[in-house]
């Protein structure tokens, strides 16, 4: 990044090869739209290259660009008046293959289900932690960056939403 700072924009390519499928993941898991998440990250590179003169290189760049993209997340909604809504089932597929354990990947696949309907279910700024933390598998440090709060805030919070997740899990699997 610093050599894209420095004026070198050739190599803000192999910064997109490196980071469009964590940024994907990121925007895919906060809104379940394909097509959206695609679009959001190629906003996040836009202004990068626009706002590259911000970066400094002190700290974690991955820290620096998630939360570029997490404002440009919640800026597309509040520039389009959209609520933010998650389709669970979109992400879901079955795919039964012929094999002796298709009710274990039957049983997987009702759990993964359940679980995006639960992760849909709890509010969004829970929902951004447990992204980052589970998914991206990010350090706290990093989230705490990322949400404007402190290491120890940021454990706490990730700690809260996965305890509602758990309970929203639960009291599905009793419907």
């Amino acid at each position: 990044m610093l050599k894209v700072k420095s004026g070198d924009t050739d190599k803000l390519g192999l910064l997109y090869e490196r980071h469009k499928k964590r940024l994907f993941g990121f925007f895919y898991n906060m809104s379940g739209n394909a097509s959206l998440s695609e679009d959001l990250v190629q906003n996040v590179f836009v202004k990068i290259l626009k706002y590259k003169h911000t970066f400094t290189g002190e700290g974690s760049f991955d820290a620096w660009i998630f939360k570029m993209a997490r404002n440009i997340y919640y800026d597309h909604f509040k520039k389009y008046n959209r609520k933010i809504d998650v389709n669970p089932l979109s992400s879901i597929e079955y795919k039964l293959q012929d094999s002796d354990d298709v009710n274990a990947k039957m049983d997987y696949n009702d759990n993964v289900v359940q679980l995006r309907v639960a992760l849909g279910k709890i509010s969004q700024e829970k929902r951004e932690v447990l992204v980052l933390s589970k998914f991206k598998e990010m350090k706290f440090s990093e989230i705490g960056t990322i949400l404007g709060c402190s290491e120890g805030a940021a454990k706490v919070k990730a700690h809260r939403a996965l305890k509602d997740l758990k309970t929203v899990f639960m009291q599905m699997e009793k419907i």
